[in-house]
């Protein structure tokens, strides 16, 4: 995707007249760093190489708008009404971000009334009007410690049309979605609703997704915590395969079309011998396929390990299987993925017993344990920061975009791009070279004619 600087611009809701009510917190300097000023902007690309394609003076090259507190702000803090809502899967987290939007808002902007709405977007539609709740910092005191969402949430696809209605109802003036591609999908059709109708309604969106495969942030939040917990998951398996003759451990993690839980996970545990992720292909048969290195990794070892990510090894799964198949999508419009660790279950026991290798098999799906924990300290900072940042992103009157991290810097980023394009492990990228280097297993596991077959030995 060739991005150009024009693409990058986040639309402002008009021009910003009210002074700042964090400015008694702040240094009064004219000067002062803690303020952003509107011409700062962080480089999409960081390489000499890349910024030297685009031929570009330095004030026309990509770059996205800085987040953070404005000198002046677009909506009068004392007349705001503020909707959060959180949308799709648990993540490790959403209970942070909605503790720090509500005390950012209420306590440092002063704003009186903030919103919930239960349920996900379903709570903005006409049948489901009555589910809101009052948000204030003493509802939301110490929610950060718990996992899951004090909102609840839910998938689906609502009419835009009838959500803003029902924005329009409640008089909410900055509405907060809280979700994964799904949900920032919704909140770009919610904005473009209410642009059509010419009101003055901000929408900003709080990207999360486990798998982390949103692009233009740095890393998801509760990516972190969820790869963390998993580390734990692989140490048991990998106890129970190394305690067992001919043991194979298998652990299933999240990981749709991105398999960067799976690889993270594997080097933090540093215990798995194969990793299987959606963006590198593979084969069963054959001596280069799966099969074959499993056979080996138990005769050298006597056990073997494999962290597998959901999505992986989708195209096998044609053939006729119990809970195998694939069937439609589900109420966010995803496809609903074939169950591929019960057929690679089934597979390298069969293969293993007709090789004379009787395998003692151990296999797990801990994602439902993993996704609805809390979010660990690295997290619960950087769900706080981000609130903040939608905050201020909001009251200084940007609407149709998403906070992120990116370079380290945090940024608005157009809600159309967040859900552009997906973010994937490179197989050609430092990541998947750090997991050949750690697990020692081929790049490929059967015929790929676009890729050298490398061996390598046994860690």
């Amino acid at each position: 995707m060739t991005l150009q600087l024009d693409d990058l611009r986040v639309r402002h809701l008009g021009e910003c007249r009210y002074d700042s009510p964090l400015a008694e917190m702040l240094s009064t300097k004219q000067t002062s760093p803690h303020y952003v000023a509107e011409g700062d902007r962080v480089l999409l690309e960081d390489t000499v190489s890349m910024l030297a394609e685009h031929r570009l003076p330095p004030a026309r090259v990509p770059s996205f708008e800085g987040a953070g507190p404005r000198r002046k702000i677009y909506f009068d803090p004392a007349r705001v009404t503020a909707g959060i809502v959180t949308c799709g899967g648990l993540c490790p987290g959403l209970n942070n971000v909605i503790r720090g939007l509500v005390q950012e808002l209420a306590v440092h902007y002063k704003v009186k009334r903030i919103l919930g709405f239960r349920n996900g977007l379903r709570g903005l539609t006409a049948e489901h009007r009555h589910d809101t709740v009052e948000l204030t910092p003493a509802h939301v005191r110490g929610i950060h410690k718990d996992g899951g969402t004090i909102l609840g949430s839910s998938r689906g696809g609502q009419d835009a049309e009838e959500m803003v209605d029902s924005l329009v109802l409640r008089g909410v003036d900055i509405m907060f979605v809280i979700g994964g591609d799904g949900g920032m999908r919704a909140a770009t059709y919610l904005s473009d609703a209410i642009r059509a109708r010419g009101l003055d309604i901000a929408v900003i969106g709080v990207p999360k997704t486990i798998d982390n495969d949103l692009p233009f942030t740095d890393q998801s939040f509760g990516f972190q915590s969820a790869f963390a917990r998993a580390t734990d998951f692989i140490a048991s398996v990998s106890v129970e395969a190394a305690s067992s003759p001919n043991g194979v451990g298998i652990v299933k993690l999240m990981g749709r079309h991105s398999g960067f839980i799976a690889s993270y996970a594997a080097l933090a545990a540093n215990g798995a011998d194969i990793v299987l992720i959606p963006e590198i292909p593979f084969a069963f048969e054959g001596p280069d396929g799966l099969l074959a290195h499993v056979e080996q990794r138990v005769r050298a070892k006597g056990h073997v390990v494999i962290v597998l990510a959901e999505g992986a090894g989708q195209d096998l799964l044609d053939q006729p299987g119990p809970q195998r198949n694939g069937r439609g999508t589900d109420a966010s419009g995803n496809v609903k993925l074939g169950n591929v660790g019960e057929l690679l279950k089934e597979r390298i026991a069969a293969h293993l017993a007709a090789a004379g290798l009787a395998p003692t098999m151990r296999y797990i799906d801990p994602s439902y344990s993993i996704r609805s924990i809390a979010a660990n300290a690295y997290d619960s900072v950087y769900c706080l920061r981000l609130a903040h940042a939608a905050v201020h992103a909001a009251m200084a009157g940007r609407t149709a975009a998403a906070v992120a991290r990116w370079r380290r810097r945090f940024v608005h980023v157009p809600l159309s791009l967040m859900t552009s394009r997906r973010n994937q492990v490179d197989p050609d990228g430092d990541l998947w070279m750090s997991v050949l280097e750690t697990t020692c297993q081929p790049a490929a596991f059967g015929s790929q004619p676009d890729r050298e077959k490398v061996r390598t030995g046994f860690c």
